[in-house]
């Protein structure tokens, strides 16, 4: 189903991160996703522990008991996680580039002592707080706000919303607007103050912890501050993130076309398996187009992050593409399955309805256009 053969071009160890990401999946995730989904669950807690025995959690860092792989193995893994359900593979691209990155990278070596250790072995678990109830694409405006006091403490208010892990997560990146500018801050759920309820009533993505944050007065200390000044800290994570987004959206889309493929040969309609049918080749034949292109942009751009020459614009050209391409795939898919698509006991509707909130988070589809367009004319349009 590779047209293309793009695996030929990963290496072995490439391969061996694919072939154990796979076989996670199938172990512990496919049987049991549906009923997660049906009833908004996710065991974050027992399967933590899981994905940092495998090396899967900040994978793409070294140090600290992170797997220092390239980023291409990164992006295969979020590829065979995602094909299980986007809500793992949010939970890692959470906890690795969301929560452990900013640490790694702006973090003192008291802060990455304490935390990158247990985060990666899925002890604990992180989570990230930039976007508000009123502030999404535009988080230049956040509301929240951290004041530095006379004993060099910083006191933490304000709220954050859709948040992965919120909930589950012992450690919280913040970003809050400070005196001098945007500043982001390592929080402790436990910090008296804070509080981080879940979001019910969710369509999309119902096999992920979604949670609001709220901080009332959280007191923390000076050396909880992140070494990063101003949008470019969490914009910086957010562009680890979306590469892994890039990535592992061709997973949940191959699901879904493998799904109507074999669907397709086994369904009889008119005497014959609706494979045999000219619409019904032609929707599978354009499914198979769109994976390949999507997978040779994410395999393009994984190389160009291995060498140091990865752009945001091309982080936002694969985030907008990949997604789009993910999506299409899927109600493609459902339209194969046809009344059957819609229910649990095949994969697409889930993947389907995933999708429709990968579309939205870490940048929009509207916001990534911009960011394009804005590549293209050398003019912003954002206001």
């Amino acid at each position: 189903m590779d047209l293309l053969n793009l695996d030929d071009r990963l290496t072995a160890d490439q391969r061996l991160v694919r072939d154990t990401a796979q076989g996670f999946v199938r172990e512990h995730i496919l049987p049991d996703v549906a009923t997660w989904f049906e009833e908004g669950t996710f065991p974050a807690r027992e399967l933590g522990p899981e994905l940092g025995s495998l090396g899967m959690l900040g994978m793409h860092l070294t140090g600290y008991g992170c797997a220092g792989l390239d980023a291409i193995s990164y992006g295969v893994a979020c590829r065979e996680l995602e094909a299980g359900d986007s809500g793992l593979r949010s939970f890692v691209s959470v906890q690795g580039s969301l929560a452990m990155f900013p640490i790694w990278k702006y973090g003192s070596e008291e802060l990455k002592e304490e935390w990158l250790p247990s985060l990666a072995a899925g002890t604990a678990i992180g989570c990230f707080g930039l976007t508000e109830p009123d502030h999404g694409s535009d988080p230049g405006n956040m509301k929240t706000y951290a004041k530095q006091d006379p004993s060099g403490d910083w006191i933490l208010n304000g709220s954050k919303m859709w948040i992965t892990n919120g909930s589950v997560a012992d450690v919280a990146v913040v970003w809050a607007q400070t005196d001098g500018g945007v500043r982001g801050f390592v929080v402790p759920t436990s910090s008296p103050g804070f509080s981080a309820p879940l979001i019910h009533r969710k369509l999309s993505l119902r096999a992920s912890v979604t949670s609001s944050l709220y901080f009332d007065d959280v007191r923390l200390p000076g050396s909880a501050v992140l070494d990063v000044v101003g949008l470019k800290g969490p914009l910086s994570c957010l562009s680890e993130a979306r590469f892994g987004i890039l990535w592992g959206v061709v997973g949940a889309g191959r699901a879904c076309f493998e799904a109507a493929l074999e669907y397709a040969k086994t369904r009889v309609q008119f005497g014959k398996p609706i494979a045999g049918f000219q619409l019904t080749q032609e929707k599978l034949a354009w499914m198979a187009v769109a994976l390949g292109q999507a997978g040779l942009t994410a395999l393009h751009l994984g190389s160009l992050k291995d060498a140091g020459a990865l752009r945001p614009q091309q982080v936002s050209f694969g985030k907008l593409a990949n997604v789009r391409a993910a999506l299409d795939v899927a109600r493609e898919a459902r339209s194969v399955l046809g009344a059957n698509g819609v229910t649990l006991e095949y994969p697409v509707i889930r993947h389907m309805n995933n999708l429709e909130s990968v579309l939205t988070y870490e940048g929009t589809q509207e916001i990534h256009t911009l960011v394009l367009g804005e590549a293209l004319t050398g003019v912003a349009a954002y206001r």
